[in-house]
C-alpha cells in the first residue's frame, strides 16, 4: 500500500513539473513572437511586396493590340518565312 502511495506521489508531482514547463515554454515563445504590425516580420513583408507586384501586374497587362491584330501579324510573318523558304529553294 504505501509503494503505491508512493508511486502515485511521484507520478502527481511529474506531472506537475511537466505542465510547469511547458507552461513556461509557452510564454516564452508569446514573449518572443513578433506581432502582426512589426516591420520585422518577414512574413508581413511578403505579403506587402506581393500585393504591391499584383497592383502593377493588374495596371501592366492592358493589351496594346487586339487578338485579331496580333494573330494577323503571326499569319503574315509565316507566310513572308514560307515565301522566303520557297524563293531560296528555287535558285
Amino acid at each position: 500500500m504505501r509503494k503505491l502511495i508512493k508511486l502515485a506521489i511521484v507520478f502527481l508531482g511529474i506531472r506537475a513539473l511537466m505542465r510547469w514547463r511547458k507552461s513556461r515554454q509557452q510564454a516564452e515563445v508569446a514573449a518572443s513572437a513578433p506581432t502582426a504590425g512589426d516591420p520585422a516580420d518577414p512574413a508581413e513583408e511578403l505579403r506587402r511586396k506581393l500585393a504591391e507586384s499584383r497592383d502593377e501586374d493588374v495596371v501592366t497587362a492592358a493589351p496594346e493590340s487586339s487578338v485579331a491584330d496580333r494573330r494577323a501579324e503571326v499569319h503574315d510573318a509565316g507566310r513572308a518565312a514560307l515565301d522566303e523558304m520557297t524563293t531560296s529553294d528555287e535558285a
